[in-house]
């Protein structure tokens, strides 16, 4: 059959999915939405915090693509792996394989560090195992997590039907320091910390958090027969003492039942010491740090590795040497390293190290803690294995990589993000920087607002038509911040001297107090470390930082920030009864579901299913208790209000409650009048999260408020009732301190430390200070050049 010349060939049919297709999402607060997101293009996802764009992007897209794939494997494999139901949806079409890199911080294991993590350490091993000279042995006995060990004995071996003995001997060389086993640091415990010596245990003597005379613990001291526990221990013989406080895990019997004693150095060095202290809870951290010194091992020196690891060098570099250089610097040195032998080691590693600097991470060092990296750090850190990848046709899916970016480094990002889409991969990303909104394919705007009144598809397009729509998103895109026609006067300044903490160089400069202090500077510029090493320790000091808040699904923002407990006692006083009984965690609790609202069933390797408890319809009480009424509503239609709704009820007329009113207000400055009193704290975004802990901490009776970064996760339109927010508390007599990149409020200071002029060891300085003002007319620091385009001046 003839056809006609220059025809186009028709196009094949598996090259016509070209768009992953989403039909009635519900989890969360979508509202039966669709959206179709074109492949091999960066698709940007907008709107306002807890507006459903995590719902849609992680709890929906990628979680989907990460259950399929699941599925492939065998059940036997299934059982090892985590069960994931599947996401509430209708339809879901033409997904890939999606790779998740979010903001949730690395490890907080003390042994864990950036080399670790990484694999940059696992190939410096085997580096220094080959070229190392004295050869002390394989890789192990140059990494910090295996200890040396020998031993000997008797083995049986069957042949030919009989048994023979033999001797046999083994050693493995491991590179753990023994004095430190590896941690860097060794701890010394104040004795005087843990127990009141002039008290008997019968008297409660111990005074580590936990160890009650009514529970176990006192079960266990008081049968070991090992001392008299009405005897106060100042009157302690010397091997009771020991007994007490050292004696080695000694298998016991008390009242028929088989455990275990311990003595208190070695419970605490397994229960409190083996983790990492930034990780404890408020009140263990707040027990270790009183009772624990923690000082660098005097013999490896913080290195953490044996003498023999450190002996053996490549030239006159140790694996601790390589480890503690700043990582651009130890990619000089690999690529200064020629040695056919190992060439394809060298080139991965060189690889590696290079993804490091390019990302803007250079000025971090293999042996850095992973627990210390910040949330912006750790993914960036995660993107490292990407990079160099040759998968295509993925999906990669990021949350908010512009997190704790200078806007200097966001122009960076931008350009990584663009590689991994041009290398043929499906780029989602959930972002609020106008920078990075800028450089998408596609744009789904969600909104119109947050919480119940968000969940629905605003805009789908070009950003161009974000521009001109009628969004949230799109009035607030090329909103610019103006420069404070005038500035406050400090009332005073907090003087710090020789800060040389981390990459500091015997830093000196006076914050001034009573007005809003913006440091900034590039990542890694020394910000964190001028605050935390001179600032946050100080009694009157109110930090609120990022780490991430401890809950479980029975937490929630009233039991977080207190408001429940005066609501109980309302309860309770309106009818007569006790406050346990107001609370779905003690006796109110719904006997079925044990006041969870639901009943979860296991179903071994194939996903649990969550389904409404029958008995109590969700509500998590007891029929009883909600017999019981407070202005008209009883305990579950209390929490099921949004935070706006309660401020009203309690403010005025029969319900009125001033305790729980203020909380209740504080919530609503912070802008989180929409989320409800009794939605479970893991439902919460990021930026919700740390604008509850600042609500909380509101309250407190600090004078200088320190805040890392608080635009995190905040909308454009957010950022403007955050500086409203921000000049209440100054206003209200608070010094303000604001760790930021955002350069609205980097124009809406008062005054501003700039650092850098780099990072790392290139960084540690103060290279401006003064009024926004001045540093965008001064335009010689990275900050004032980006401030001075942002601003038009």
């Amino acid at each position: 059959m003839a056809t006609k010349k220059n025809s186009q060939p028709a196009q094949h049919v598996a090259d016509s999915h070209d768009l992953i297709r989403v039909q009635g999402a519900r989890v969360n607060n979508l509202k039966d939405i669709s959206v179709e997101i074109p492949k091999r293009r960066l698709t940007v996802f907008t709107g306002v915090s807890g507006s459903g764009k995590s719902s849609l992007v992680f709890s929906t897209i990628a979680a989907e693509s990460q259950r399929m794939i699941n599925e492939t494997y065998s059940a036997f494999v299934q059982g090892f792996m985590p069960t994931l139901a599947r996401p509430e949806v209708d339809v879901m079409d033409g997904l890939t394989t999606a790779i998740i890199v979010d903001q949730q911080r690395m490890g907080a294991d003390p042994r864990s560090t950036v080399g670790t993590a990484t694999d940059a350490n696992a190939m410096l091993r085997i580096l220094f195992s080959r070229l190392g000279k004295p050869h002390i042995g394989s890789p192990q006995a140059y990494s910090f997590n295996v200890a040396s060990i020998s031993g000997a004995g008797a083995v049986t071996i069957e042949r030919g039907g009989r048994e023979t003995k033999e001797r046999r001997e083994f050693s493995i060389t491991g590179g753990m320091c023994p004095r430190c086993e590896g941690r860097g640091s060794v701890s010394d415990i104040d004795l005087t910390a843990l127990y009141d010596a002039n008290k008997s245990l019968n008297e409660s003597a111990i005074t580590i958090p936990g160890y009650s005379m009514e529970g176990w613990y006192g079960r266990i001291f008081r049968g070991c027969g090992y001392f008299d526990p009405d005897k106060p221990i100042s009157k302690f013989t010397k091997k009771q003492l020991n007994d007490l406080l050292y004696r080695e895990p000694t298998k016991i019997k008390v009242d028929g039942i088989n455990l275990t004693y311990s003595g208190l150095i070695p419970q605490i060095q397994k229960s409190f010491l083996s983790k990492d202290v930034d990780a404890m809870q408020p009140h263990i951290r707040a027990f270790v740090e009183r009772a624990v010194t923690f000082a660098t091992c005097p013999e490896c020196n913080g290195t953490r590795l044996s003498e023999a690891a450190r002996s053996s060098k490549i030239g006159k570099v140790s694996i601790a040497d390589a480890c503690a250089m700043q990582i651009s610097d130890l990619a000089e040195w690999v690529r200064g390293l020629d040695e056919p032998s190992v060439a394809g080691l060298l080139s991965t590693l060189q690889q590696t190290l290079d993804s490091f600097v390019e990302i803007g991470l250079g000025y971090l060092s293999l042996d850095r803690p992973s627990g210390t990296l910040s949330g912006g750090e750790a993914q960036r850190t995660k993107m490292i294995r990407h990079l160099g990848s040759s998968l295509t046709d993925v999906t990669y899916v990021f949350d908010e990589p512009t997190i704790g970016l200078h806007p200097h480094d966001i122009e960076r990002m931008n350009s990584l993000l663009l590689r991994l889409r041009d290398k043929g991969n499906t780029v989602l990303v959930v972002e609020h920087k106008p920078e990075t909104i800028a450089i998408g394919d596609h744009v789904v705007d969600l909104g119109p607002r947050a919480g119940s009144e968000g969940g629905e598809v605003m805009f789908e397009g070009t950003v161009q038509g974000l521009r001109t729509s009628d969004t949230l998103t799109g009035h607030h895109l090329d909103d610019r911040a103006s420069l404070k026609e005038s500035v406050r006067e400090p009332a005073g300044s907090l003087q710090v001297r020789g800060a040389d903490s981390h990459n500091l160089q015997d830093v000196d400069v006076d914050i001034p107090l009573g007005v809003l202090v913006v440091l900034t500077g590039v990542a890694g510029s020394g910000k964190s470390s001028l605050i935390q090493g001179s600032v946050t320790g100080l009694d009157e000091v109110v930090s609120v930082d990022q780490t991430p808040i401890k809950g479980s699904r029975r937490s929630n923002p009233a039991t977080y920030t207190g408001l429940l407990e005066p609501i109980r006692k309302a309860f309770a006083k309106a009818n007569g009864v006790k406050p346990a009984l107001f609370s779905a965690n003690s006796e109110g609790a719904c006997p079925t579901c044990n006041g969870a609202g639901v009943i979860y069933s296991d179903l071994a390797m194939m996903a649990g299913v969550a389904s409404r408890c029958e008995e109590c319809d969700g509500k998590r009480f007891q029929s009883a208790v909600l017999e019981f009424t407070f202005g008209g509503r009883d305990i579950s239609e209390v929490l099921g209000m949004s935070v706006a709704e309660a401020e009203v009820f309690f403010g005025d007329g029969e319900a009125k409650l001033p305790a729980a009113h203020k909380i209740l207000e504080r919530l609503v400055d912070v802008g989180l009048g929409y989320i409800k009193l009794g939605q479970p704290l893991t439902t919460l975004s990021g930026g919700e999260r740390q604008r509850i802990k600042l609500a909380t901490q509101m309250a407190g009776k600090g004078e200088i408020y320190v805040l890392d970064e608080p635009t995190t996760g905040l909308h454009l339109a957010d950022v403007e009732n955050l500086l409203g927010l921000l000049d209440r508390l100054v206003e209200s007599g608070k010094s303000v301190i604001v760790i930021e990149h955002h350069q609205a409020v980097m124009a809406h200071a008062d005054w501003i430390i700039d650092l850098g002029p780099g990072a790392g060891h290139d960084g540690g300085r103060i290279v401006f200070e003064g009024t926004p003002a001045d540093l965008v007319a001064d335009k010689s620091t990275l900050t004032g050049q980006h401030l001075a385009a942002y601003v038009g001046a």
